[in-house]
């Protein structure tokens, strides 16, 4: 499992590095707000990103785990992340793959 660099999407642009999915998952820091996941498949087959909801209740109603098709050679921008229902104890969010080959993923911040 490795921990997404968060990039800045600043007025000067950003030149987004990605880094392929890791089969066990990855994590993303919240200690900002704003936070998007872009997931590029360059697969065959759609990928279904899960990110891990922490915080499972709300006013006595169960909030389920984010789920996010993508589909086959295509990408998406999944967020804002939001740390209330996300973070962890170290303040990251857990996303999870279906699949992982031709998968490549950024953390951004706008």
């Amino acid at each position: 499992m490795a921990v997404l660099s968060l990039q800045a999407i600043t007025a000067a642009g950003l030149a987004a590095a990605y880094g392929p999915a890791s089969a066990g998952g990855d994590k993303i820091p919240l200690g900002a707000s704003n936070i998007f996941l872009h997931v590029k498949n360059g697969g065959a087959s759609p990928v279904t990103v899960t990110i891990t909801t922490q915080a499972n209740t709300y006013k006595g109603l169960t909030v389920p785990d984010r789920t996010v098709t993508v589909a086959a050679s295509a990408d998406k921008f999944i967020g804002p992340i939001d740390a209330s229902l996300h973070a962890d104890i170290n303040q990251q969010a857990s996303v999870g793959y279906s699949a992982t080959t031709s998968v490549t993923v950024a953390a951004l911040r706008i």
